[in-house]
């Protein structure tokens, strides 16, 4: 039996670099990989009448509409939704609402969220109403720091009156739900030191649990993956290829079927690669008949002030075409101008 089988064979790209700092005055500091900037010359309250006038105009200015929100970060969206219930007694979210429809309204309204009220909306989203989507319920938690899960954990409580663990054990089962739950604990060791002597026992453990018995231990695959950091894990990978026939991420295809499989999965890509991880999912979600409008969106808002750059180059690499020219073919109108707008400069 091989556990990463899967993931090896058809998807295994090189690692994501580790470059995330430059050095500023001689102090490090984080690189940026967003495709979304703070806007020069911000004024929250000439914003909020802009698009108070383009909300009220005959027929609705969405060119308008679309230029203010897209070329905002979100801080200075949240203070743009301040001033705007300020100056009119209205919500932003509200009226834009009742302005826009259908895929155009449901990015712009994504915009004027926070991350963490953004992630508790697809959360509640994935796990409300009949069958729940595991999908999503992974691609959050697995790619979310410590600090992030904690506020979606109480933006979630907040909003939806229900604590998020209450709900994934009463719409989950089984080791899904103890590895959904094992994330949800938030502390994952973020270090980006490598503990050489820890990824080659956790790389044992791993090759015991899986090909070297009968059965999967699958609570050992749960603790090593939701609980050590992107580099750690990658390192554990390597060391896997030492005490095994196969190279370790040629290991997710267990005599487990089903979620859990595609969570470990999930998990391994995203510690391997988080950008690789997200460019499949915008493949997947434009290739073929019909495109998942949710997937894109979700994907785009989320990252654009993230990796969002990382993420279309290594779609590029991967696909031999851009997300931008695939945003075009699958997608018209003022919601294509969004998704562009949120790419960046082409």
């Amino acid at each position: 039996m091989s556990i990463f089988k899967k993931f090896f064979t058809n998807i295994i790209h090189d690692r994501d670099p580790d470059d995330n700092t430059v050095t500023v005055k001689g102090k490090p500091k984080p690189n940026y990989y967003g495709t979304v900037t703070p806007y020069p010359n911000f004024s929250a309250s000439s914003d909020a009448s802009v698009l108070q006038s383009a909300i009220e105009s005959k027929g609705v200015d969405e060119d308008v509409i679309i230029s203010v929100l897209v070329k905002r970060n979100n801080e200075q969206r949240q203070k743009i939704r301040v001033v705007y219930e300020a100056s009119t007694g209205k919500k932003l979210d509200e009226d834009l609402k009742g302005a826009l429809r259908s895929d155009l309204e449901d990015v712009s309204l994504a915009l004027l969220m926070t991350p963490a009220q953004f992630d508790a909306f697809q959360l509640r989203k994935a796990t409300k109403g009949l069958g729940t989507d595991e999908d999503v319920l992974v691609e959050i938690l697995a790619t979310r720091s410590n600090q992030e899960i904690c506020e979606i954990k109480r933006v979630f409580k907040k909003e939806y009156k229900e604590e998020l663990e209450d709900v994934i054990v009463s719409e989950t089962s089984g080791d899904f739900t103890k590895a959904l739950l094992a994330m949800l604990k938030a502390n994952k060791n973020e270090s980006k030191e490598v503990d050489m002597a820890l990824a080659q026992r956790d790389a044992e453990t791993l090759f015991e649990s899986g090909e070297n018995t009968t059965g999967t231990n699958v609570s050992a695959f749960i603790d090593i993956l939701t609980s050590h950091s992107g580099p750690q894990l990658s390192k554990t990978f390597e060391y896997y290829a030492s005490v095994s026939d196969i190279k370790l991420p040629k290991a997710l295809e267990m005599e487990l079927k089903g979620d859990i499989e595609d969570c470990l999965i999930d998990i391994v890509k995203s510690a391997w690669n988080m950008p690789a991880f997200f460019a499949e999912k915008l493949h997947l979600a434009m290739k073929g008949y019909g495109t998942c409008e949710a997937t894109l969106i979700r994907v785009l808002v989320s990252r654009s002030e993230v990796d969002l750059k990382k993420i279309l180059d290594q779609y590029r690499a991967m696909y031999n075409t851009s997300v931008q020219e695939q945003i075009l073919e699958e997608t018209k109108g003022h919601y294509q101008q969004v998704l562009l707008g949120l790419c960046g400069p082409h």
